[in-house]
């Protein structure tokens, strides 16, 4: 992850930090989106990584689709269908990083970038931040399907078909983002919310993160059965039996990822 061009990757103890860096405004170029999918799995297979932060260099987080190189890259029959492929699983590397996903929005975050914020795990915002689907004065749609897990049918649909930006503090306001920092405050939030996720049982938190991702499209049965399965599952590792014991001993766990 050294030679990335438009991603920057900082490991701190059992934190990764990922910058987006694709200037002027971190649009989603096929490098970056390369980039950051292949990090996403890297880090997912690396142990020793317990926790991600998702962020944008400079004042944007991301602006979305690169549209410049959107025509580079589709010119011949077949080149659509691969751009959509890899921007959507772009989006699943995030969803699916066996890692907990804290997206820092430092900026502005429209179609391809809220995508992104939709498909992490826990949002902090700082007051520059804002949510939008400006797709519609372009000629294109955004991510929908992906605002759909954030925002209500109203709300949602005065975005796409308006271009409207919902800005951070009225994302606090609407239970969107777990807080709304100043921009100075935002990465050392999100890095300490990413440290006491660390300090968990990583085999917890990342069957805990698969589970809650199974369950989404679940019914209330059918996923609370499969919870009680996985609860079942963790139960008989190595970190859960530190974890008791630790509680009856009254210290702190050492957790192996076992």
């Amino acid at each position: 992850m050294d030679n990335y061009t438009q991603l920057n990757v900082r490991i701190d103890g059992h934190v990764a930090l990922l910058t987006l860096d694709s200037p002027p405004v971190n649009a989603l170029t096929r490098i970056l989106n390369d980039e950051l999918t292949q990090a996403l799995d890297i880090i997912s297979e690396t142990p020793a990584i317990r926790a991600v932060v998702l962020t944008g260099a400079g004042k944007v987080f991301c602006a979305g689709a690169d549209l410049k190189g959107r025509a580079e890259n589709i010119k011949h029959p077949g080149d659509l269908m691969a751009h959509s492929r890899r921007t959507r699983e772009c989006f699943h590397a995030i969803r699916e990083c066996s890692k907990p996903v804290i997206a820092a929005i430092n900026g502005a975050a429209l179609g391809s970038g809220l995508a992104m914020v939709a498909s992490s795990d826990i949002l902090i915002a700082s007051t520059r931040a804002s949510l939008g689907l400006p797709e519609v004065d372009v000629g294109l749609l955004g991510g929908c399907r992906h605002a759909m897990r954030l925002f209500s049918h109203s709300r949602l649909r005065r975005m796409a078909l308006t271009g409207y930006r919902v800005g951070g503090e009225e994302l606090y306001r609407l239970g969107i983002v777990e807080e709304c920092t100043t921009p100075e405050e935002l990465l050392p939030a999100a890095l300490a919310l990413a440290a006491t996720i660390a300090a968990k049982s990583p085999v917890s938190t990342r069957m805990g993160k698969h589970t809650m991702n199974v369950i989404e499209d679940m019914s209330l049965r059918d996923g609370y059965r499969y919870e009680q399965d996985m609860t079942a599952a963790i139960g008989l590792t190595e970190d859960a039996r530190e974890a008791q014991a630790a509680f009856r001993e009254k210290r702190a766990p050492v957790f192996q990822g076992r």
